[in-house]
């Protein structure tokens, strides 16, 4: 039997190919053990940096890593999130098409497209070029654009240009011949959109995001930290790893610590924040102002050491913003790392459709504030035996998130459009 060729684009899977790692990396890996002829198509910039891949004006250029082939779009630089990141996008979108067209002359055209968001344009330059080639496409929704957006409070719902996004966003799920969503509630969304007559539910699939056990393993080996603060036995270390911005609202796990510092517990509780981001110096300094003895900023490790720091950590924290989304379900990175670790987790909120309470692997604070967090804190700290089961419950499950068990839901996906 002749192996299937699956196209992957994601704008921003160049970072993937720099760390030898990432959800469709991941994804390739393991749809090539298992008979698969998987590409990468991606934009040569990469994201929050200013580095770039040099294509010496050509339209795109290719490379391998890992045995991968990846496909680099000539795209117009960016910086930050303003309008040259949108004109990013847009040149992304133009200039796959002639992109494709050249690179299946010498390949061959796919036997199918994965097109993954962030934003909406790949998914329906994914649609259009599967059109052409007279194949399937399945979009992958791993960010809600416009909602997302809207939640955070960046656009009004009645504003225009969400007008026109909601309006694309329901063209990619009419037009896709299957959707994969990062979270269990994805069919709740579409049906509260009220567009659950024109969308068919049935081809709207869930397929979280994971670990790869085996390499997040080998890490906990290879990449050791030398920190006598992570190392201290004496405390019971809470660690946070993950960006340091104003999207990550660190300031409320700031005012958790001070909760906890105020208690006097016998309990030596103490919380690492391994990270950068531009409300660090902001927070360093709120520490030294207000005396918050039990919070220490670790600076940014590279993300190959991250599993031998989570493994280490007595408790680790997922904490970001929350808002209305949240009852989608979770889907965050590093929420599979932690569960990897084999150590209880804290989260600073309640999702719906939430991993931590089916694994029973955590606590989950009811309402995101100070007080409930320090709650959940001291709580997850405070009986030793629950402790040590919900540490086993997080490796357990993390089983289930693996990426060849993850792959496997994707094939289940592909072999049925």
């Amino acid at each position: 039997m002749m192996k299937k060729k699956i196209w992957i684009m994601n704008h921003y899977a160049a970072d993937q190919f720099f760390n030898e790692g990432g959800r469709h990396y991941w994804f390739a890996e393991q749809l090539r053990k298992k008979g698969y002829d998987p590409v990468i198509f991606c934009a040569n910039t990469r994201h929050n940096s200013n580095e770039q891949i040099d294509m010496k004006n050509k339209k795109f250029t290719t490379d391998t890593q890992g045995g991968l082939p990846f496909v680099f779009v000539n795209t117009v630089p960016y910086k930050g999130n303003g309008v040259s990141r949108i004109r990013n996008m847009v040149s992304f979108y133009k200039n796959i098409f002639p992109v494709v067209k050249d690179y299946a002359k010498y390949h061959g055209k796919p036997d199918i497209i994965l097109a993954s968001s962030v934003h909406p344009l790949t998914m329906i330059a994914g649609v259009k070029i599967a059109k052409k080639f007279g194949i399937p496409c399945i979009c992958e929704v791993r960010d809600l654009w416009p909602e997302t957006i809207v939640a955070y409070g960046a656009l009004k719902r009645e504003n225009p240009f969400a007008k026109l996004l909601y309006k694309g966003e329901k063209w990619i799920y009419k037009k896709a011949d299957a959707v994969v969503m990062t979270w269990e509630g994805g069919k709740d969304y579409i049906a509260e959109q009220g567009w659950g007559n024109e969308v068919d539910l049935a081809k709207v699939h869930h397929i979280n995001n994971g670990v790869v056990i085996d390499s997040f393993d080998e890490n906990i080996e290879t990449f050791v930290t030398e920190d006598p603060d992570l190392d201290d036995a004496t405390y019971k270390n809470i660690v946070y790893a993950g960006s340091i911005r104003k999207v990550n609202n660190l300031g409320m796990l700031l005012d958790a610590a001070k909760v906890i510092q105020k208690k006097e517990l016998d309990d030596k509780i103490r919380f690492l924040i391994y990270g950068a981001g531009d409300e660090l110096k902001m927070l360093e300094e709120r520490v030294q102002q207000e005396n918050i003895q039990n919070v220490l900023f670790k600076g940014r490790v590279d993300k190959k050491y991250i599993p031998g720091i989570v493994k280490k950590a007595y408790v680790n924290i997922l904490h970001n913003s929350s808002t209305s989304l949240d009852k989608y379900g979770q889907s965050q990175n590093k929420l599979f790392e932690y569960m990897a670790a084999g150590k209880p987790i804290v989260q600073t909120y309640t999702t719906g459709y939430s991993v931590i309470e089916k694994y029973d692997c955590g606590i989950s604070a009811p309402v995101q504030n100070a007080e409930e967090i320090a709650e959940a804190v001291v709580f997850a700290c405070s009986d030793e035996q629950k402790h040590k089961q919900m540490g086993e419950n997080a490796r357990h499950g993390a089983y289930d998130y693996d990426f060849g068990n993850l792959t496997d839901q994707l094939i289940d996906i592909v072999e049925r459009v």
